[in-house]
């Protein structure tokens, strides 16, 4: 939604007010968070195919991109990223905070490297069979730890969480267009009209394809 935008085709030209950097960390984290939505959604389609149909990589895959997605609407990188407040303010029962914790520590240790070399996998030496005469090592054997999927309970509610953070944030973003606006109409207007357009179409739109 444009504020204070009138019929006809507008002039967008980009702001760099501190106001309008806010706003652009509101609209990322909401867009963070809609995607680790659509993820929990296309997950849940995936553990209720049976076993034996699952493609083992697309649930490996759809679960560590939504971990990642929403810690990172957590990083104190962002200059207005959510914070503890933001779970704690949610209207959701039960151990909303608990969980929370732990898909960020789940998060940590998906994007960390290994604390050692038997974190991820294990070594072991094969050995003849006890009831042989000549006792030796015939080989060695390489155990992979696999990562183990969460459950659908569990995606239901990482879910959730997104999409009530995502209403939160919103609210916010809303009360910020207009704070935006304010410092925009503020602004010389010949600079703003000196301002190259700015590029509204997603990357690639237009491109010819041959």
């Amino acid at each position: 939604m444009k504020r204070g935008v009138v019929a006809g085709t507008p002039l967008t030209v980009a702001l760099d007010t501190p106001s309008a950097q806010i706003l652009a960390d509101q609209a990322s984290i909401i867009n963070d968070l809609q995607f680790v939505m659509d993820c929990c959604k296309r997950l849940l389609t995936e553990l209720a195919k049976p076993q034996e149909d699952r493609d083992g990589v697309v649930p490996q895959a759809l679960w560590s991109s939504a971990l990642v997605a929403y810690a990172r609407c957590f990083s104190e990188d962002r200059r207005s990223g959510l914070a503890i407040d933001d779970v704690q303010n949610l209207p959701l029962q039960g151990a909303v905070m608990k969980f929370h914790t732990w898909v960020i520590g789940e998060c940590d240790k998906l994007t960390a490297p290994p604390a050692g070399p038997y974190e991820t996998a294990t070594i072991g030496a094969a050995l003849a069979p006890p009831g042989q005469k000549k006792r030796r090592v015939e080989g060695i054997a390489v155990f992979s730890t696999s990562r183990v999927l969460i459950d659908v309970i569990g995606v239901r509610q990482l879910g959730g969480l997104a999409s009530e953070l995502a209403k939160q944030t919103a609210q916010k973003a809303e009360k910020q267009q207009d704070a935006v606006l304010s410092d925009a109409q503020q602004l010389d207007l010949d600079s703003l009209y000196e301002s190259p357009p700015l590029n509204t179409e997603p990357p690639g739109a237009g491109d010819a394809v041959t």
